[in-house]
């Protein structure tokens, strides 16, 4: 599930199923959907806070809740990609808070961060290509943009993960935090929502800038890897992915 409270302007959604670590459902991306949409609409929400629990942010998404949703409906009309569609829309800065392993959307989802704290425990991996996809959220126009061709390609292509002192030389985390990493993060947030809430968004939209080529972007991994969802290679290694999991 997630706990979504709101104080002193920031918004805090947390990931809360520790017992499957954090593996994000439909029901639970429609929320974080919710939550970021609202956020467009209301004023007294003026900072997001994305965080998990100690030593898991999330392990991605849950292949099996997925699978269902898109064996009934177009993966275009899945509540994850309603979610990654709400990412790109948001109009309120965002913070993460990374303790643990942020696995595969876990780690796209910090490219469209504003402000990205770690734990030293922190562990991110994109292993999208191993189970014969490709990857979303915009990443593949992100992560070029933010730590060049050769380290994205290391990252979302080999799969190789990140500890937190790679991350934050890439430009991926901007701070490394010993100890109490949500709170630090939590600080910042309200550091943000303290700001004239004006004179941020439109200097946030300026670092931004155009975000249609980040739309196109996404659209275009989506249908992808819709395809790809029937490729052989990608069945086999969600077989084997799935057997590996039960055993």
């Amino acid at each position: 599930m997630i706990r979504i409270s709101l104080d002193e302007g920031v918004q805090t959604l947390r990931l809360d199923r520790p017992e499957k670590k954090n593996a994000l459902t439909g029901a639970m991306y429609t929320d974080l959907a919710d939550a970021l949409e609202a956020g467009n609409e209301n004023p007294d929400i003026r900072c997001h806070l994305i965080c998990g629990q100690p030593e898991v942010f999330t392990a991605g998404n849950d292949i099996g809740d997925f699978l269902q949703y898109a064996g009934r409906v177009a993966v275009a009309e899945t509540p994850v990609v309603r979610f990654l569609r709400a990412l790109v829309r948001t109009q309120k800065p965002l913070v993460a808070s990374v303790d643990g392993l942020a696995i595969g959307v876990g780690t796209t989802l910090l490219m469209h961060c504003d402000m990205v704290f770690a734990s030293p425990r922190a562990f991110i991996r994109s292993p999208f290509v191993d189970l014969g996809l490709v990857p979303e959220a915009g990443s593949s126009l992100l992560g070029p943009q933010l730590m060049g061709h050769a380290r994205a390609f290391e990252l979302l292509c080999l799969g190789n993960p990140l500890t937190a002192e790679k991350a934050e030389r890439l430009g991926l985390v901007n701070e490394i935090v010993d100890d109490n990493v949500d709170d630090t993060a939590l600080a910042c947030a309200k550091q943000i929502a303290a700001k004239p809430p004006e004179a941020m968004a439109l200097s946030r939209q300026l670092l931004k800038g155009d975000t249609g080529a980040l739309s196109e972007r996404v659209e275009e991994e989506i249908s992808i890897f819709a395809d790809r969802l029937t490729a052989p290679e990608t069945i086999a290694a969600f077989q084997a992915f799935m057997t590996k999991k039960k055993a």
